[in-house]
């Protein structure tokens, strides 16, 4: 018990630093007079509130967090922060229910961009101002930025941040200490943020659209303020900028960092990710563009690229934005699409999916298992770049990417039980746990969950969970030897 005390300790400074976070909706509301106001000072109060209570009531716990502390908050974080988020939608929207509202926030925070919501033009800006925050804060994730107070608090962050720092490889350090890491990994999300802020507004869109688009877009949610999402404004140089900032944010931050300091494009050519994350999604794009013009789903072949190029890039980045209803395409597009999603984004990214490190990984151990069968004396070390990889690190890779199929197909199974169709069920399953929002069928991008039961919602809410968490870190606090002394 003082294990779980000394977390909630930490937990409930969290908790105090996301309640400040609703000051900025706040202030639009007040500002626009949108009739959201009450519903944000009620949540700050409630948020701050129960956070100052956690801290004070488990204060004579606070100690350095150990490994398995680490764990413990980063899912209570990414559990318990989405109770405090949804508040101002339950508040606002009596027509949300407990189990809506809180996959709204969780998909928020997930950076998935499911949504429960339609009319989203007629909701109060500060509403959907704070649906695009919190898009925001967790695409980076919270806790990171958190880490780089936490010293001021007298906590430290090493083990926070290796939880919650996403791909096999994260021994790797950036600066010395914890807090720089946090701090320098901000300071490029939220300079990207404010470039792409201004791309969007010179494109076209208006402040308010600019700022909460943006929030989106670097964190990869594609939570929108119009139903009909980029189709909304019809503009080929919007959706331009759109897919310059969505690449630009699949791409692992660290490396965007690392270019940063050294003021130096090197960093780039030496990620090892990058450039199968380029030409896959050029390969697609162009494949796929000329596909849709040879079936006649667009007769202009300008259009096709276009039209392809936006919801490809959208989707593989697992951002779910969409400019039509592309599930209308020939079935073979938008499964490659969905399969796009699986593993696209670079790890340290805010996408989601198993990462394209993984992938190169995977395509290792299958190239020395061949050597292997023709030599079987030959020693084939697996590389990226000029690095070996570890047989702890493929070995581990092997193990995830068994639990992420296992995943798909129990959730899938799960669904289909529940009287959702096979399309439906799959593509949710899908598209939850790789974090990227709509699937096809009935949850297609003209469509949104909210016909889902609570037991469906409930259900999706926890895949978001589990894949943004990449599976291992929710899943070993529910394995007896981590409550062990």
């Amino acid at each position: 018990m003082n294990r779980l005390f000394a977390v909630v300790n930490v937990l409930g400074k969290m908790v105090l630093v996301f309640g400040l976070t609703m000051l900025i909706p706040l202030g639009l509301a007040l500002w626009g007079n949108d009739g959201a106001r009450f519903a944000f000072e009620e949540s700050i109060l409630i948020t701050m509130g129960c956070g100052l209570l956690m801290w004070l009531a488990t204060s004579r716990y606070k100690r350095e967090l150990q490994t398995r502390d680490g764990f413990l908050l980063v899912v209570l974080v990414w559990s318990v922060l989405p109770v405090f988020a949804m508040l101002p939608l339950l508040f606002c929207l009596p027509e949300l229910n407990l189990s809506m509202a809180y996959f709204e926030a969780v998909s928020g925070l997930t950076a998935t961009g499911g949504t429960v919501l339609s009319g989203l033009d007629a909701l109060p800006p500060s509403i959907n101002l704070w649906r695009g925050e919190i898009v925001w804060l967790g695409g980076m994730g919270l806790i990171v930025l958190v880490v780089a107070i936490l010293p001021l608090l007298g906590v430290g962050g090493r083990q926070i941040l290796n939880a919650e720092i996403p791909g096999p490889m994260k021994e790797n350090k950036l600066t010395p200490r914890i807090a720089e890491t946090a701090k320098g990994l901000w300071s490029i999300y939220a300079s990207l943020t404010l470039a792409c802020v201004i791309a969007y507004k010179w494109a076209g869109m208006d402040w308010f659209d600019a700022v909460m688009h943006a929030f989106t877009t670097l964190g990869l949610g594609g939570f929108s303020s119009h139903d009909a999402s980029y189709g909304y404004w019809d503009s080929p140089l919007i959706e331009s900028v759109a897919i310059i900032f969505m690449l630009i944010a699949g791409i692992n931050f660290a490396t965007h960092f690392l270019a940063w300091r050294a003021k130096s494009l090197t960093p780039y050519r030496h990620d090892s990710e990058i450039g199968w994350y380029v030409v896959i999604m050029l390969i697609s794009c162009i494949g796929l563009a000329f596909y849709l013009w040879f079936a006649d789903v667009y007769t202009d072949p300008l259009a096709a690229l276009r039209y392809a190029t936006f919801n490809i890039v959208s989707v593989a980045t697992t951002t779910g934005y969409s400019n039509t209803d592309y599930s209308l395409w020939p079935i073979f597009v938008p499964l490659w699409m969905l399969f796009l999603s699986g593993f696209c984004t670079s790890s340290g990214s805010t996408g989601g999916g198993i990462k394209m490190i993984r992938i190169r990984i995977l395509y290792q151990q299958v190239y020395r298992e061949m050597i292997t069968i023709m030599h079987p004396n030959a020693v084939i070390p697996a590389k990226l770049g000029r690095n070996v990889v570890a047989n702890r690190v493929i070995l581990a890779v092997l193990v995830f990417l068994f639990v992420y199929a296992a995943s798909i197909v129990l959730m899938t199974l799960t669904l289909t039980l529940s009287g959702l169709d096979v399309i439906t069920a799959f593509s949710a399953a899908v598209a939850c746990i790789n974090n990227l929002g709509p699937g096809l069928g009935n949850v297609g991008p003209a469509n949104t969950y909210a016909f889902f039961t609570n037991f469906q919602i409930w259900i999706c809410s926890f895949a978001m969970l589990l894949g943004r968490l990449e599976f291992f870190t929710l899943l070993v606090i529910f394995t007896p030897a981590f409550w062990r002394k």
